[in-house]
């Protein structure tokens, strides 16, 4: 007696050892005693389980994010503000903040300076001021005559003019000037007396030239 049943192949109708997972014959699959199935329809079946296998993991997840307690900060005994902290006792400077710089005040624009006027004005000689505005010059003996303006600094230009003065001789036949720096050269012409005019701004002065 046999002790392995033959199986009948669904497809071809021939009997082989029921050992075998497919038929000798013509090579169908067996699935059950008797039955077999196509190699496609074997795929379709490993497919269809993996996506169900798939669907069971995806609706897992779901269940295990949706379940999750949504205000988990209340549930920290930490974040509880009814339990004091250690460091509550702890004093705490005030955090200090930079003020903000203030914007400087502007500066009112600097007023123009009043221009200077003359207060005085004295012809010298030698540096000195000529004495009660009166000096003698020898014929052909030429002088260099001096001017002081103030106040000191002032910039403000001399004007020389020779004045004749009584009957005769006019100043220019007298003497005659022509300017150098500080003041005039004066040169004695012939015998007599004229005036010279020194101006600086509203200011003038003279002196009375004597050739001799």
């Amino acid at each position: 007696m046999a002790l392995v049943n033959e199986i009948k192949c669904a497809r071809c109708d021939r009997k082989y050892s029921g050992v075998r997972s497919r038929c000798p014959y013509c090579g169908a699959r067996r699935i059950g005693r008797g039955k077999y199935s196509e190699d496609s329809d074997n795929a379709k079946g490993k497919m269809l389980i993996s996506i169900l296998i798939m669907a069971v993991f995806t609706v897992a997840a779901g269940i295990l994010l949706f379940t999750t307690p949504v205000d988990a900060d209340a549930q920290n005994p930490a974040n509880d503000p009814s339990i004091n902290s250690p460091l509550d006792d702890v004093h705490q400077e005030p955090s200090l903040t930079e003020s903000p710089t203030p914007a400087p005040t502007p500066e009112p624009p600097d007023e123009p300076l009043a221009p200077l006027e003359v207060t005085s004005i004295v012809i010298t000689y030698g540096g000195n001021p000529i004495r009660d505005n009166d000096f003698t010059q020898p014929k052909g003996d030429p002088i260099e005559l001096g001017v002081r303006v103030e106040p000191v600094g002032i910039d403000e230009t001399v004007e020389w003019e020779g004045v004749t003065i009584g009957e005769g001789k006019t100043w220019d036949e007298i003497f005659e000037f022509a300017h150098v720096v500080g003041g005039v050269r004066v040169l004695g012409l012939e015998t007599g007396s004229a005036r010279l005019y020194a101006r600086a701004g509203d200011k003038e002065t003279y002196v009375t030239v004597r050739i001799n």
